[in-house]
């Protein structure tokens, strides 16, 4: 008998140092890695959880017997958190999948890129780049020219433009590589972007790592940066145009219209990709720890935070803010199209007065129908007089507003008493960036729109839109996957 048992022990032995060449199974959809910490079942879990891309470790024997190589496991194995097998099988429940962190850091580092990429940008408008390159070439694009024969080539591109012949007829060619040095980095940067989502999006959706509603989002993410690449050469083109040579007065320059919808595109995209990233780390933090915006203790309570009357109208009132710091953002882009920055560079009046006036803002010159009735709209998006008014109303409208929000949460007692404390946080965080804001936006007005100084006030306004988006996040309910792993989770200590 003792020999009989000790061959079983050999042969248990055996098969644990065996199976510790097999991988990990992924920690995405399944609780029962093995762990080495003595915190109980529940602990182990969840120390799992959060390590889930960690090398494996050796198995224990009284582990080894439990596993078997050629059966697949389930998602949820009770065995980690109660020792009765009978509560174990009504608790072994299909679990939704629940992205781990890396998927919220990878979007985390792409809405970096984009951030990027539109300070570039706005480095590329600010130097007059944008029309440097005359082609749009996706792929061979990426190299810049590398001999003196393909700059003389670039460079002979570019004469031919009207950019060339209206304004930099005497520009050289070593003063042409500094500006088509920042529209390659422009597109070179894009297409980085490009790259860094689709491959990682790919990889993570063949894993099945990714939340039921993640992939069709992150798709038209993918299909929208795509997009963004065409959208970026049909504004260039806009600048092209041999038009401009016979228009009197014309300025070679492009769209208004079209960089308002490009600089739109990529704010949409930033968004999206920053406020993605942002709810899937919350999430995981939820189901494994049971935060809920900054709540430690009481992060179970959320819904009695989010069904709160004063929370709901508060969080209503929060995204008609961020709508209107995205409208404000926007406008600028109209600002920088029609070199609008460039009058009136006085604050708070212009020329004297807190308005110009009316015939100066709604100028008849810029209706193109016969009866007029086009005078609103074109001189609101045409006229640069106009369109800095605009600008200056929707910004001072904005820190109004930025400021109202923060005396709320600050001083009305009852939202002081029901705000998670990532809430407060950040409006406070988007109070001061709005300060900042309107600090970079008057220094740049009254100093004739330096390039270090716009170039700041943009990512200006990337950073109030993600202190915004940070905050709407703060009011967002865990998602379905992360209360049902919460929930499990709960039920297993308390089996224990």
């Amino acid at each position: 008998m003792f020999a009989g048992l000790w061959a079983r022990g050999v042969a248990l032995e055996c098969r644990s140092a065996a199976f510790t060449k097999f991988p990990r199974p992924s920690a995405l959809r399944s609780f029962h890695q093995a762990s080495s910490k003595p915190t109980g079942p529940l602990g182990a879990a969840t120390s799992t959880l959060r390590s889930w891309s960690r090398p494996t470790g050796l198995w224990s024997t009284s582990r080894a017997f439990t596993r078997k190589a050629a059966a697949p496991r389930r998602p949820f194995d009770p065995r980690f958190f109660s020792a009765n097998a009978a509560q174990a099988d009504a608790a072994t429940a299909e679990l939704p999948v629940l992205s781990p962190p890396a998927v919220g850091g990878w979007l985390l580092a792409s809405a970096g890129l984009v951030f990027a990429v539109i300070v570039v940008g706005g480095i590329t408008r600010l130097t007059e780049s944008g029309l440097s390159i005359t082609e749009w070439k996706p792929i061979t694009g990426v190299l810049p020219p590398l001999s003196q024969a393909q700059w003389e080539e670039e460079f002979e591109k570019y004469k031919a433009t009207p950019e060339f012949k209206l304004l930099n007829h005497s520009i050289s060619l070593e003063e042409f590589k500094g500006i088509f040095f920042w529209e390659w980095s422009h597109r070179v940067l894009g297409r980085i972007i490009g790259v860094s989502f689709v491959i990682p999006l790919a990889y993570f959706a063949l894993r099945k790592r990714l939340t039921a509603t993640l992939p069709k989002h992150l798709t038209a993410m993918a299909l929208l940066i795509g997009a963004q690449g065409a959208l970026g050469w049909y504004m260039v083109k806009s600048g092209l145009e041999d038009s401009l040579l016979e228009t009197p007065g014309a300025v070679p320059r492009v769209s208004q219209y079209r960089l308002a919808a490009h600089l739109g595109t990529a704010f949409v995209l930033y968004a999206g990709m920053f406020g993605t990233g942002l709810s899937a780390i919350m999430d995981w933090r939820y189901a494994t720890k049971g935060f809920w915006s900054g709540m430690k203790e009481n992060g179970s309570k959320w819904k009695e935070v989010l069904e709160n009357p004063a929370v709901r109208k508060f969080s209503r009132s929060i995204k008609g803010l961020t709508a209107l710091v995205f409208l404000t953002a926007l406008s600028g882009a109209f600002v920088a199209g029609l070199d609008a920055g460039l009058l009136y560079n006085e604050f708070p009046l212009m020329g004297g007065r807190l308005a110009p006036p009316a015939d100066e803002l709604f100028d008849p010159a810029y209706a193109k129908k016969s009866d007029g009735s086009d005078i609103w709209w074109r001189n609101i998006f045409e006229n640069p007089t106009t369109v800095q008014f605009d600008h200056r109303c929707l910004a001072i409208t904005t820190y109004a507003a930025t400021a109202a929000m923060w005396c709320a949460v600050n001083y009305n007692p009852v939202l002081r008493a029901v705000l998670p404390p990532l809430t407060k946080r950040m409006a406070t965080s988007a109070f001061a960036m709005a300060n900042l804001q309107v600090l970079l936006g008057i220094s740049t007005l009254l100093y004739l729109v330096p390039i270090p100084l716009a170039a700041a006030h943009q990512a200006g306004s990337v950073a109030l839109l993600t202190t915004m988006i940070h905050l709407l996040v703060s009011l967002r309910r865990p998602g379905a996957a992360a209360q049902a792993w919460r929930q499990a989770l709960q039920r297993a200590k308390k089996a224990t």
